[in-house]
């Protein structure tokens, strides 16, 4: 149930004609084809997907609530329903983007699941849906947040307050997981990862066109940051054992423990 892209994935063609610059919106545009987008404009999407369910299997035990924060379509959810060996947990899948909500919510209702999660198969009964800005949501009794590709979006003055908030709803020991676009101190280096980056997308069949206006259109919308500040900042909210445990190009993901 993860967002892997299959047969039924509508493709993405958002950037594939020349248009007026505009800023990326996750709205009903980008909403349809979210799942091809993402899948062929991150490298190692899937497998930090999968990977989010194993680590929520480690740390995850009977009572968790797992926090999805930018749960987009609800990927990281559906992995870590799909992975845990026990059915004593809540998954609260949060965006604020009402076109992924709305779709998010869909995507429940057609598996048998009602609005609270109280019914459904086992890997999915237990997910609820909130159309909800994160930085306004309360996060309570969490065993793991996930922060996939979410972050980056936020106002930079916010996340330390985001992170402070995030920390505080957290179990002792619970499991933070960020993963984000970045940054390389190293201009030479940064230029490098940005040009592989840009290839990698040709071979997933993005034309230049596209690479080019969809990069226009996250410019001030998407706004990465070096690893060594996504350290500091967490490291100052309290968690500990903060690395990196995935890298591909300028794309990583990070676990850090309170």
């Amino acid at each position: 149930m993860t967002e892997k892209t299959s047969s039924h994935a509508n493709t993405d063609r958002v950037f594939a004609t020349e248009r007026l610059p505009t800023a990326f919106a996750f709205d009903d545009q980008v909403a349809s084809v979210f799942e091809d987008m993402i899948n062929r404009s991150v490298p190692g999407y899937s497998t930090i997907i999968s990977m989010i369910g194993v680590l929520a299997e480690r740390y995850c035990g009977a009572g968790s609530t797992i926090y999805d924060l930018g749960a987009s379509l609800g990927g990281a959810s559906f992995a870590v329903a799909q992975q845990l060996p026990h059915d004593d947990y809540r998954i609260i899948a949060i965006d604020n983007s009402e076109a992924m909500t709305s779709r998010l919510s869909a995507k429940l209702a057609a598996l048998g699941i009602s609005g609270n999660g109280a019914s459904g198969s086992k890997e999915t009964s237990r997910i609820e849906c909130r159309h909800e800005d994160l930085r306004d949501s309360k996060i309570e009794d969490a065993s793991m947040v996930i922060l996939n590709f979410t972050l980056q979006f936020i106002e930079p003055a916010a996340r330390e307050a985001l992170m402070r908030k995030i920390y505080d709803g957290m179990r002792p020991g619970g499991l933070l997981v960020i993963s984000e676009k970045i940054q390389f101190p190293d201009p030479a280096l940064n230029e490098l990862f940005i040009d592989l980056y840009h290839r990698f997308k040709e071979t997933q069949g993005y034309s230049k066109l596209e690479i080019s206006q969809k990069r226009a259109a996250l410019e001030n919308v998407l706004i990465p940051e070096t690893l060594a500040a996504h350290r500091e900042r967490l490291n100052g909210a309290g968690f500990h054992s903060v690395d990196t445990w995935f890298q591909c190009f300028n794309f990583a993901s990070m676990v850090a423990f309170k």
